[in-house]
């Protein structure tokens, strides 16, 4: 049976929605907050953090672990009114309930925050369950242990297993370990598009039939 692992924020809805970039700008005030960092210098950091550890919270808890308090930082970054962004999306729930197998969101994102998406989204029904980025102790994608963790906790084999996310990075890392990869880019550049299995435009164009098929070529 398929195993579908689902990112969340960027993956399920568009960024065109406005919502990441505003869980965005929060991370950034968060580290100027907690650093006594201007925006720049802030920004500057994330983007050497998310290039080294994956994402910035691991960078923080990695550079300035007297500072880093997971909770804390969730409960900040999200503080958003997520039903200023997003709403029940019938069309994203006919493509989800058309996937054979069982569906998990896996998100370097806390729980919390996931229930508040799906429910928004009016999928959580169709979820399995959210492993987040405390199921699997706090080390997230794209760190190895952060998949087979997953695959354990899904009770899922590698073969079976189909990641859909659009980061890049964390699909390179999944690729290796077994997993189908999809990548959700509207524009992807051709030579990176090579590193994974499958490249969709967004989410809705996502097909059981084609991922089944290009799983059998491999």
């Amino acid at each position: 049976m398929l195993a579908w692992f689902f990112d969340l924020d960027g993956t399920l809805y568009s960024d065109r929605t406005g919502l990441w970039p505003a869980i965005s700008e929060r991370i950034t005030r968060y580290l100027q907050r907690r650093l006594g960092l201007d925006a720049d210098a802030a920004q500057a950091l994330r983007r050497r953090w998310v290039a080294a550890y994956g994402t910035t919270l691991q960078g923080l808890m990695h550079e300035h672990p007297q500072a880093a308090d997971p909770a804390d930082y969730f409960a900040f970054t999200h503080n958003l009114p997520l039903e200023d962004y997003i709403a029940p999306d019938g069309r994203l729930r006919e493509v989800l309930a058309a996937l054979p197998g069982r569906r998990w969101i896996f998100t370097n994102a806390d729980a919390a925050h996931a229930r508040r998406v799906l429910r928004l989204l009016g999928v959580e029904d169709l979820f399995v369950g959210i492993i987040d980025v405390f199921a699997v102790g706090l080390q997230p994608k794209p760190a190895a242990q952060a998949y087979r963790r997953a695959l354990r906790l899904a009770e899922a084999v590698p073969a079976e297993a189909v990641l859909v996310d659009d980061r890049l990075q964390n699909l390179t890392a999944a690729r290796p370990l077994g997993f189908f990869t999809v990548w959700v880019a509207r524009h992807p550049e051709r030579s990176a598009a090579s590193a994974v299995d499958a490249v969709v435009p967004g989410v809705y164009a996502l097909r059981a039939d084609v991922v089944l098929r290009e799983a059998r070529r491999r």
